[in-house]
């Protein structure tokens, strides 16, 4: 099953692990010592981080060593920035409109006088 870059991200323990090993390189030993969960539950979230190609599984004799490979998390930068660009326009023109409002605001007191009838 190939799984995208958001649903890696989704899950803090997830998230730590990328953090851990965009460091240094980790063996799986080392990466679950680091967690108060069981090794295969830590075995699950690096297979789905491989799975992402958020990391790559380097073996080396009996040791597998997860390495970084961020690229990946491009996808997540761009997809952020256009609501980012969004989201700036929205408030520019929101600025925009209280300061004609505000600009429209009678002087004296800030308070209309009304016409005596």
């Amino acid at each position: 099953m190939r799984r995208d870059v958001f649903q890696a991200i989704a899950d803090p323990t997830r998230r730590e692990i990328i953090n851990m090993i965009a460091h240094q390189r980790l063996n799986l030993n080392a990466v679950a010592d680091n967690f108060d969960v069981s090794r295969p539950a830590i075995s699950k979230h690096i297979k789905i981080l491989t799975e992402c190609g958020l990391i790559v599984i380097d073996k080396q004799g009996r040791d597998h060593y997860c390495e970084a490979r961020l690229e990946k998390l491009n996808e997540v930068s761009d997809w952020v920035e256009n609501y980012r660009q969004f989201w700036e326009s929205k408030l520019d023109s929101l600025e925009m409109y209280l300061d004609q409002l505000q600009n429209k605001k009678p002087k004296k007191n800030g308070i209309k006088k009304r016409k005596q009838q």
